[in-house]
């Protein structure tokens, strides 16, 4: 089993799968972090935002800042996420702002919420993270 890296590539902060989504990160701390991702791409096929791609912005923010937070020589794990949905949307941009609710020594709790161009909450998600010595 290998160890985690304990360091955020800058150049692909959000992870290969991040990256494949086209999510672009704004605003990076453990108490408050920001990014957004395009609609067109990340659909169902039906033409609207798939939820899974809701949570894969949700979970890259949460892991994001939990692991700015864990420090060097530590890092996060992702240990419960839970999401409401409670609006679609078909073309434009989402925006995650991950808040946090609890930054412990060995758990944080996020909540981020997904909004749509306009300011509409989309989702509502909680993410628990386990901080793990490397």
């Amino acid at each position: 089993m290998s160890i985690p890296t304990t360091d955020i590539d800058p150049a692909v902060p959000a992870g290969l799968l991040g990256q494949k989504m086209g999510i672009e990160v704004l605003e990076l701390s453990p108490a408050r972090s920001v990014a957004r991702m395009p609609v067109e791409g990340n659909t169902q096929p039906y033409g609207i935002l798939h939820g899974g791609a809701h949570l894969v912005l949700a979970e890259s923010l949460g892991s994001m800042s939990a692991h700015v937070h864990a420090g060097p020589g530590r890092y996060a794990v992702g240990i419960e996420i839970s999401a409401s949905h409670s609006r679609s949307v078909t073309s434009g941009w989402v925006t995650g702002t991950c808040t946090a609710i609890s930054l412990g020594r060995t758990l944080t709790v996020h909540e981020i919420v997904l909004t749509d161009d306009d300011g509409n909450r989309l989702s509502t998600v909680r993410m628990t993270n386990l901080l793990r010595d490397a």
